[in-house]
């Protein structure tokens, strides 16, 4: 995915009201969309250099939107409506092994108890594939083992809803697919914040025990374009 137009950096002065924030263009002071509905745990600094996009609709209340914070010496996108596109343009590619082969990709298709399927994958010869994706942001060093990416960064009630409706499709015969987007390229696997949200944990481990699948995907990230970079390993929450 490509951003339609070059990134204006920026240092972040602070995000404020979860969804907005000031940014610091080099002596003008603007106020910023911020498209995530988490904590954004290690990335709402005052200070750290960010990267905004600019909408030219005059109908949008706030033209700006934050794209990038850099931390930890690399790019992280905090941006949450991207992941769905990065996973359907990769599976349209057939970037993600487990998810090719499919005639039809829908988004957003409604299902469950009053949800929308991020992608549901269609095809004559075999069941429907329901792909839910999150994006993930967090990183914390994970006891000798490395930089752990981890979600949630905040308790998410909406996730763990989630997991049981995909159980549910399996339960019907289809195939249900957990797709984790890591918009980082410092992570070398993945793990649920289980002390942050230990119901998530546990709804986790009981869809994955009802046959729900679990992929993750780091990306590599610059003020030009986001892509899929390659797959995480899952270990256990510690």
């Amino acid at each position: 995915m490509r951003f339609p137009a070059p990134l204006v950096p920026g240092r972040l002065v602070r995000r404020y009201k979860r969804f907005l924030a000031e940014v610091d263009l080099g002596g003008e002071v603007v106020t910023a969309h911020v498209p995530n509905s988490g904590s954004m745990l290690g990335l709402d600094a005052p200070g750290l250099p960010v990267w905004l996009s600019r909408s030219s609709n005059p109908a949008r209340k706030l033209a700006w939107t934050l794209e990038l914070v850099e931390a930890d010496g690399g790019l992280v996108g905090v941006n949450t409506g991207h992941p769905n596109a990065l996973v359907a343009e990769a599976i349209a590619a057939g970037r993600i092994p487990e998810l090719a082969g499919y005639a039809r990709l829908r988004r957003e298709v409604k299902y469950g108890r009053n949800s929308r399927i991020d992608i549901l994958l269609e095809d004559d010869a075999r069941p429907s594939a329901y792909v839910e994706v999150k994006n993930v942001h967090l990183r914390r060093p994970d006891r000798g083992c490395g930089p752990a990416a981890e979600f949630p960064d905040c308790v998410t009630a909406r996730g763990a809803k989630h997991l049981e409706e995909l159980a549910a499709m399996v339960a019907a015969g289809a195939r249900a697919v957990m797709v984790y987007l890591v918009q980082r390229g410092d992570c070398d696997h993945f793990r649920v914040a289980a002390d942050i949200d230990p119901v998530y944990d546990a709804g986790l481990a009981r869809a994955r025990a009802a046959g729900v699948e679990a992929l993750c995907w780091a990306c590599e990230l610059t003020p030009q374009s986001i892509e899929l970079d390659r797959p995480l390993p899952l270990r256990p929450a510690a």
